[in-house]
This record gives structure tokens, C-alpha cells and sequence, in this order.
């Protein structure tokens, strides 16, 4: 049941850890002059957003579900589904045309000047409070509490989903942490091929989980 449950979640984990929005933050972040205790702040709060919302999501449905729970579930599935799907077809609508510079969002700016506090309720609100973020860990924390899975599983379920989802964000802060200096030219170098392509990333991303978690929940009505 546990391995049934690991191939659901992964790909929505992966999606989680494949936003542009995190990965450019912490790059950003880690260019601060207080980079190490800043970027820390940044991946703590990051992972404590996903693990509190995964969390409260299974606490609230419990471990099994009845057949009308079930029902919501499927039809929230068709919904996220579908949203990410139009979703997908808007952000190429609004792709930027052949030369033309991506706008930056305001939000980058800011990013460069955060103290550690800030930086730690930051992570947290772009992990858990992000609509796409926010659909796939309910979807994905929905799925574990469908499984009715025992304690134990449940948390080894949560945890890899936390620590897949959090990978792009604890990976560059390894690399300034035991590079130091010597990371910033190749994180500068992802930052700017993610913000450039960031277009691309999403509407992938979007279509790939919009066409599994309609198909998902199609298949369970």
C-alpha cells in the first residue's frame, strides 16, 4: 500500500520541488550578506510549510476515508486538474515572444534584503500558502489518508513527499555551504537559465500534473 501511495505522491513532490519560484528565492537568498543564516532561515520555513500543511490536511481526514469522502476527493482531483490544465494554456498565452525579457516579479527584488525572520516566514508562505503548492499537497495529503495507511507509513509517506519537494531548495544551500564563494557563479547560472525559461518550466510542469490528476480522479468516479 505504502509503494501505491509513493507513486502517487512523487510526481506531485517533484512538481513541488520543480517550480521556478523556489529555486530562484533561494539563489537570491543566499546572495544576502548574511547568506548562510538567511538561506537557512529560507529552506527551514520552506520545509515547515509543506510539513504543516500535509500534516493538518491528514489530521483532518484521518487515516481512511468512507465512500462519500472518497467522491470529494476524486472531484477535487478533476478540479486542481483541470484548473492546472487551463492554467497551463494562459501562461503560454502570455509566454514571452522570441526576444523578449521575461518580466521580473517585484517579489525578486525584495529578496536580496531579507533578514532571517523574514526569510524563514517567506520559505513558509511560498511552500504552503502558493495555490499550486497548496492544491498538490492537499491532493497528495488526501491520496495518504484515502490509503489508510498505518502511523508509521503515514509519516514515511509525508516525510518523502517533504524531503522531495524541499531537494531544490536544501541543494543549493548545501552547495554555499560547503563551497562557500565558489557556488555563487553556478547558482547565478541556474538562477538565470530558471528565471529566462521559467515559462516553459511551468507550462510543462502545469500539463504534466494537470493530465494525472484529471486522469486520477476520472478514474475513481
Amino acid at each position: 500500500m505504502l509503494n501505491g501511495v509513493t507513486g502517487d505522491l512523487l510526481p506531485s513532490a517533484v512538481a513541488v520541488a520543480l517550480s521556478p519560484f523556489p529555486i530562484v528565492a533561494i539563489v537570491l537568498t543566499l546572495g544576502t550578506p548574511r547568506a548562510r543564516v538567511t538561506g537557512s532561515a529560507f529552506a527551514l520555513g520552506w520545509i515547515a510549510g509543506l510539513a504543516l500543511l500535509s500534516t493538518l490536511v491528514v489530521l483532518v481526514l484521518g487515516s481512511g476515508v468512507d465512500a462519500g469522502v472518497e467522491t470529494g476527493i476524486d472531484w477535487f482531483d478533476v478540479v486542481v486538474g483541470a484548473g492546472f490544465l487551463l492554467l497551463a494554456a494562459r501562461t503560454w498565452a502570455k509566454r514571452p515572444r522570441d526576444g523578449e525579457q521575461p518580466p521580473r516579479p517585484g517579489w525578486m527584488d525584495s529578496l536580496g534584503s531579507l533578514t532571517p525572520p523574514r526569510a524563514l516566514v517567506t520559505g513558509a508562505a511560498l511552500s504552503g500558502a502558493n495555490p499550486k503548492n497548496l492544491a498538490l499537497t492537499i491532493a497528495v495529503s488526501a491520496s495518504v489518508s484515502e490509503a489508510a495507511l498505518d502511523p508509521p507509513q503515514t509519516a514515511i509517506a509525508l516525510v518523502l513527499y517533504v524531503c522531495v519537494g524541499s531537494f531544490t531548495v536544501v541543494g543549493p544551500l548545501a552547495s554555499h555551504l560547503l563551497a562557500g564563494e565558489r557556488a555563487a557563479a553556478p547558482l547565478a547560472a541556474v538562477e538565470r537559465f530558471i528565471s529566462a525559461h521559467s515559462s516553459a518550466i511551468m507550462i510543462v510542469i502545469l500539463l504534466l500534473l494537470g493530465t494525472k490528476l484529471l486522469g486520477d480522479g476520472l478514474g475513481g468516479l
